[in-house]
Parts: structure tokens; sequence; C-alpha cells
């Protein structure tokens, strides 16, 4: 993965590009896990799962990002979690997006009212940014996943 260096606001703590080619199979189980009786799930093996397919519908606008910071907790994205970002999508109202305000990239849910866009941090201490036509905006691209670690 190529590492990508852009000033965030803290909330982004690095950008890597995807690149395609390599494929990641593991074993598919083909039954829903209940989670309470165990089972022994090796009998239950279907297929293999790719997961560049199955997590990346847009090879060649698919970037990773790491995060860092903590304004997006509460739609559980956590620090050194890595988002999967796909600029082909159009952003609209309650995506989370990496968007670019007066310089600086940042991750935040977008939401729209009328002619007035706002991002939003999904985390009470931290305050909502509007973007107003005095700030220099573009949105970056569309959270698609988020990996973390189960903890």
């Amino acid at each position: 993965m190529k590492k990508f260096s852009l000033r965030t606001d803290q909330t982004i703590a690095g950008i890597f590009s995807f690149e395609p080619g390599a494929r990641l199979y593991r074993p598919l189980i083909g039954t829903e896990i209940p989670a309470g009786f165990p089972s022994p799930a090796q009998d239950y093996i279907e297929s293999s799962l790719d997961l560049n397919r199955y997590l990346i519908t847009h090879p060649t606008a698919t970037f990773f990002v790491k995060v860092q910071g903590l304004s997006m907790v509460n739609a559980g994205i956590n620090p050194d979690d890595i988002l999967i970002v796909d600029r082909s999508l159009e952003p609209s109202h309650n995506r989370i997006v990496i968007a670019v305000l007066d310089g600086e990239l940042t991750v935040k849910r977008l939401r729209i009212k009328g002619e007035r866009w706002f991002l939003v941090p999904e985390n009470p201490e931290f305050s909502e940014l509007e973007v107003t036509e005095e700030r220099e905006f573009s949105i970056w691209g569309v959270v698609t996943y988020a990996i973390h670690k189960i903890r």
C-alpha cells in the first residue's frame, strides 16, 4: 500500500491507496452463526470469500484512511480504525464522508438541511461545522466500511 501525506485536523492519521491485483481469500461459513450454543464451524465451510471483492466496489477510486481522534466514536469509528473510502460515490445527507475543510481533511457525518451543509461529529464533546461560502470545502470521498479490532 502506498501512503499519502496530507494535512488533517487530527482525525485522520494517514491515507493509503488500494492496489488491485492481490486476492485475499478466506473460508466462508455457509450458515448463520448463533451467538449462543457453540457449533463445529469447520463442517459448514461453503467456499472462499475474497475480501477485496466483497469490500471494494470501485478499485481505482478506493483508498484506506487510518483514523485518529475521538470525534466519531458514537458512529463506531475509533482511533486506529481503517476506513474504506470510495471517491467515486456521490456524497449525500447522513453519509459519513472524508471532507476537506479549509485545507484540512476530516472524517464527519454530512448533514444537509435545505441549502445548508454541516459536518457533524458523532461525539457530543465536539461541535458541528457549518460549511459556508467563506470556507474552502470539498468532499474527498464517502466512507463505505470501517475496519476495527474487537476489543
